[in-house]
């Protein structure tokens, strides 16, 4: 019986193998779950069982395949050749099988960008930049870089048809740099992008030396925030903000990390064992495997049930009381390891981070809701963006000591801002 909410699955075809050797890869490690012998690739009889499940289940017309890694094209085309045949036999008429690619993008050949293209896939790249921070973290086996690699795949794709989806981790690396990171993304002419930060926890309960700051974080997307409402609303798509949005206007996030449950994003593995998040595969996070259990009755069983309440119900007291909780709702599970300032356990590790970032956006962003709903255009947001910052820049210019202050706060500018503005 098909499940009635929306689920993703991100399946991995080869496993946790992988061409390169990324610093901060958390899945890399995912090999210690299986025998030393084993064979990463997921078997005919595992990919149909898969195939013919995913669509069966899911609530259609359109069925959304995610095929992950570790490095997917490690398969083969001839593997997902028998992807789009499965899909043809068991898709119900009327139905639509659309399939997503997530790569590193250095195995991307003009004969894998033809067979993407002419198939329709949709591809998510990854880039960490320019190259001196994309080459930071992002190494093949022998440790060399890898960035030329990357854009070369990049201009195949493009030459192809395919505009790919662009996902930018945030590190220790490229966090420092937004201007840097955000215009050379500009530059290569990105139509969609988002930033994903990185945070590894070590045995020891600290972080490892590639995990971003939490304030560098949040200063990190701020100012990229800025600049794109001011020059590129319209142009270039940032899941990020636009997620944001969909809170400011009263709507729940679509992505996991900001919602207020989650368990609804399994991974299956490529022996078909299937867990409850990308995140969270681990003995026990285990759920069953597909080719004995129903994706239905995996998804919808009490232990992932528990498993996405638990975002919502193990919040600390601290988290509850945030102003921007409908934004944050405590981030991503695996980051809530240190805690509140009295002492409660289970906040995320990014969260002072989260709060500027937040907070810093929700006034601009409803703002910006009530100019679209007035029927304004990008550009005629922009130019009205511009417009009252020239008129408040003209205020704080002519404002007199006894003046009412141009920030807003009743008080006269005298008892105000008048000091911090002198300086």
């Amino acid at each position: 019986m098909p499940v009635t909410t929306p689920f993703v699955v991100m399946a991995k075809p080869i496993g946790p193998i992988c061409n390169l050797r990324c610093d901060y890869c958390y899945y890399l490690q995912k090999k210690s779950l299986f025998p030393s012998t084993e064979h990463f690739r997921m078997r005919p009889e595992v990919l149909e069982a898969y195939v013919s499940s995913f669509i069966a289940e899911s609530p259609g017309p359109m069925v959304h395949f995610v095929w992950h890694g570790g490095e997917p094209t490690l398969a083969g085309t001839d593997f997902f050749k028998k992807v789009l045949e499965l899909q043809a036999r068991y898709t119900p008429e009327g139905w639509q099988c659309l399939n997503n690619l997530q790569t590193n993008g250095t195995r991307l050949d003009p004969g894998w960008c033809s067979f993407l293209a002419e198939n329709n896939f949709t591809v998510g790249l990854s880039i960490d930049g320019p190259e001196h921070l994309h080459d930071a973290y992002r190494i093949d086996r022998k440790g060399d870089a890898t960035h030329s690699k990357v854009m070369q795949g990049l201009r195949r794709l493009r030459a192809h048809g395919i505009e790919p989806d662009i996902l930018c981790t945030l590190n220790a690396a490229n966090s420092k740099f937004p201007a840097e990171v955000y215009h050379f993304f500009l530059d290569q002419k990105v139509r969609w992008l988002q930033f994903l930060p990185v945070v590894t926890r070590l045995a020891d309960g600290t972080v490892a030396p590639w995990s971003v700051k939490s304030q560098e974080m949040g200063t990190f997307l701020n100012t990229v925030f800025d600049e794109w409402i001011r020059h590129d609303l319209g142009r270039i798509g940032i899941q990020n903000f636009l997620e944001c949005m969909l809170v400011a206007g009263g709507k729940p996030a679509n992505i996991c990390i900001m919602s207020e449950t989650c368990g609804r994003v399994l991974a299956v593995e490529h022996d078909g064992g299937t867990y409850s998040c990308d995140h969270f595969v681990n003995p026990g996070n285990y759920l069953g495997n597909l080719t004995t259990d129903s994706l239905a009755d995996l998804i919808e069983s009490p232990v992932q049930r528990a498993f996405g309440k638990a975002k919502k119900e193990s919040l600390p007291g601290y988290c509850k009381e945030c102003p921007v909780l409908s934004f944050c709702n405590g981030g991503c599970p695996k980051d809530r390891f240190i805690k509140t300032p009295d002492g409660e356990d289970g906040l995320n590790y990014l969260c002072e981070g989260y709060r500027s970032y937040y907070s810093h956006l929700q006034p601009e962003l409803e703002g910006i809701l009530g100019f679209y709903k007035k029927g304004m255009s990008p550009q005629a947001i922009m130019a009205e963006i511009e417009k009252s910052e020239i008129s408040a820049r003209a205020k704080w210019k002519t404002a007199s000591r006894n003046d009412t202050c141009p920030c807003g706060s009743g008080k006269k500018y005298k008892h105000c801002c008048f000091a911090s503005h002198r300086r």
